[in-house]
């Protein structure tokens, strides 16, 4: 449940209404991560102007800071594709989170999603960059149904043989849905050239906000790629979101046996190399992200 926070002042009239940052999460390279949209005073925009902006900016995924008590450091946030609402977005919450360091100092901030209550904790490293932490809302995971695996591996246009046995297909939560599906080789991971418009619709039946493909380097690292046609975009270049409900995979299926990190390489087939830090414990039902992020300029 998210907590009220209508009674707090909902405007910092040192932002200009609705000015939009750019940042690109899980990373401390421009050309690399992830970018996202930043909106720090989103109080005047409606639903349909957040979208659109959304649109405008073209990021898989835009922040928008709707309501705000900067001496709670307390936050509503809603997050925007460029053709619909996401309840979570993990990256756009590093980027957010770091936009709000560089402002009003590192610390611990709470941010009232529509997946939930999403506490973050943001703090600068030796070489001056900023890191979030951000605790997921409880994740879960269940195996996937033979109809959920068979059309997606259609719309892959993998076949069973392309999966690893080792890791079986789930469908995680840690904010949103994701199908959790293992590719047997690196190379199987390295070659994605899937329907757009198919694999979108069977996304769209069953409610997932990413397909999350992973192949297993060694236990603490994995390798990820995320496609994403229900946002409008082929694939992300890091997603928090689907690293948190992997979280919930691991746990789930007992890959992890005690308090784990884990890194996940994502982006590097696209040319956007990303590195996210997860932190899994199986006694615990919610998962530890973290990342960094860099401003960028409004042409990146």
């Amino acid at each position: 449940m998210t907590t009220d926070v209508s009674g707090s002042d909902p405007v910092n009239h040192s932002e200009p209404p609705a000015e939009t940052l750019r940042y690109s999460a899980f990373t401390h390279d421009p050309a690399g991560g992830n970018p996202a949209g930043v909106v720090l005073d989103a109080s005047g925009l409606d639903e349909a102007a957040m979208l659109a902006l959304a649109a405008e900016v073209g990021y898989s995924e835009t922040a928008f800071v709707t309501e705000r008590d900067d001496a709670a450091r307390r936050f509503r946030v809603r997050y925007f594709s460029p053709l619909a609402e996401v309840a979570f977005c993990g990256h756009a919450t590093v980027a957010l989170a770091v936009a709000l360091a560089e402002r009003l100092g590192p610390g611990e901030i709470v941010l009232d999603t529509p997946a939930g209550e999403v506490p973050v904790t943001t703090r600068v490293d030796g070489e001056g960059a900023v890191l979030a932490t951000l605790t997921s809302v409880p994740t879960r995971s269940r195996p996937a149904t033979s109809g959920e695996l068979d059309a997606t591996l259609k719309a892959l246009g993998w076949v069973a043989d392309d999966v690893d046995p080792a890791l079986p297909p789930h469908v995680a939560f840690g904010g949103n849905d994701h199908l959790v599906l293992a590719a047997a080789t690196r190379e199987r991971l390295a070659d994605l050239d899937y329907d757009f418009d198919g694999l979108a619709d069977v996304m769209r039946r069953h409610d997932w906000t990413t397909v999350h493909l992973v192949w297993r380097e060694s236990p603490e690292r994995f390798h990820a790629r995320d496609p994403f046609p229900v946002g409008g975009v082929v694939e992300d270049p890091a997603t928090g979101a689907a690293a948190a409900a992997f979280g919930g995979y691991l746990r789930t299926v007992g890959l992890v046996t005690g308090p784990s990190r884990i890194t996940i390489r994502q982006g590097e087939d696209m040319g956007r190399p990303s590195d996210l830090l997860l932190d899994v414990d199986p006694q615990v039902t919610r998962a530890r992200v973290t990342g960094q992020a860099v401003a960028l300029s409004a042409d990146q």
